[in-house]
């Protein structure tokens, strides 16, 4: 018998609190839902409602990593979207890949970096991560990257995150480093 999410509001907050003593140092805060979970549309709206927007001063950013892809479509993006959560963008083939915008900043998790180049990506590839950054950064959308649902209202700015993750493990902080001098030298 699964547990209802929408009924783990005391486990939330337990999680949470401890979290909360990081303070400015917190960033986002990944719910990951693996495949193979089945989810009801119901009850995880009713998950989404016990995230808190702040915990004593400080704002909380909350990202949903959902990758059963028969749940993953336009009515998630627009439910991501009533919750103010955003969703990862994950560069895989692996899991769901959709980069639709559900809230005021951006989480990309980077999945392809390659022990055969020594930055894990090759000069090409990181000047379009760089390029994507930047618009996510603007207030736009990349239009190279799949959505599921209709682009989002353009703002002003946003907050970016990106990691790299996974594949060639070894490469990823080189990765990681060659992406920011790329953000760094425009």
């Amino acid at each position: 018998m699964s547990r209802s999410l929408a009924k783990t509001g005391g486990a939330i907050d337990d999680f949470l609190g401890d979290l909360a003593t990081l303070g400015d140092k917190l960033g986002p805060v990944v719910w990951q839902f693996e495949k193979g979970r089945k989810l009801d549309a119901d009850d995880f709206a009713g998950f989404l409602s016990l995230l808190p927007k702040k915990i004593d001063a400080h704002r909380m950013r909350h990202v949903l990593d959902v990758r059963d892809p028969d749940f993953v479509d336009a009515d998630y993006i627009a439910l991501a979207r009533d919750h103010g959560m955003a969703t990862v963008f994950t560069d895989s083939s692996e899991h769901p890949s959709f980069a639709d915008i559900g809230a005021d900043f951006v989480y990309a998790r980077l999945m392809q970096s390659r022990a055969e180049i020594e930055t894990g990506y090759t000069e090409s590839e990181l000047q379009g991560w760089a390029q994507r950054a930047r618009l996510w950064a603007g207030g736009g959308e990349p239009d190279d990257l799949p959505r599921l649902a209709t682009p989002a209202k353009s703002m002003a700015k946003r907050d970016v995150f990106i990691y790299f993750i996974s594949a060639a493990k070894e490469r990823n902080p080189a990765a990681a480093m060659a992406l920011l001098q790329r953000l760094d030298a425009r």
